[in-house]
């Protein structure tokens, strides 16, 4: 094996590793967020649920406010996640795909204990300003994210086109996570309705 394989092997396994770590920060600090509110958990209750030592979670996430940025990271990023199955399980059918999508992303983030933690009135003021003022910190990823899928699935959207959905898609989520939506059946189907005529007449 060469000096650039085993370099290459090397990083990869890096990158294996940081991911592993971060889904298991991220997954204990959910479990936690179960049984307490946000404000009462701290850097080294997380350490200690996710089998880690402190320094660890700090070098990666290097904050409290780092932490609920990853966490909501990944929230935002399920929904590129449930949008992209559904449109790759509803071909040339943009409106069942973007109602799916929304509507399973309603079920998970109405199950999140972070997300009913603001509907609770128990948010603090770094995470109502990670959803409002500071969302692009969020925003910005995820839809670049699905912007790609839309690009190079089925829609075969242009980047401008693209670039232009998914942000619109991503950033309507976000509002939905702050002032949920009575009937999320409902919602689902009218943001499918306001979304699908853009892509009709640029994607017949």
């Amino acid at each position: 094996m060469s000096a650039h394989d085993r370099a290459e092997r090397q990083r990869r396994y890096r990158l294996a590793a940081t991911s592993l770590m971060r889904e298991t920060t991220l997954d204990a600090l959910r479990e936690l967020l179960l049984e307490r509110p946000w404000p009462t958990i701290t850097m080294t209750d997380v350490a200690v649920a996710a089998g880690m030592s402190r320094q660890t979670i700090y070098k990666e996430f290097r904050s409290r406010r780092g932490l609920a940025e990853g966490y909501a990271l990944r929230l935002t990023d399920s929904l590129v996640t449930v949008i992209e199955s559904a449109l790759y399980d509803n071909p040339d059918d943009v409106t069942t795909a973007l109602r799916q999508g929304y509507a399973t992303f309603f079920a998970l983030s109405g199950a999140d204990p972070l997300v009913r933690s603001l509907h609770q009135g128990q948010a603090p003021e770094d995470l109502l300003r990670l959803i409002t003022t500071d969302s692009d910190i969020i925003i910005r990823p995820a839809a670049e994210r699905l912007a790609e899928t839309l690009q190079r699935s089925w829609v075969n959207a242009s980047a401008e086109d693209a670039n232009i959905l998914a942000h619109a898609i991503v950033r309507l989520a976000l509002s939905f996570i702050a002032n949920p939506p009575e009937d999320t059946a409902t919602a689902s189907a009218n943001t499918a309705r306001l979304f699908a005529p853009f892509l009709r007449l640029r994607h017949p």
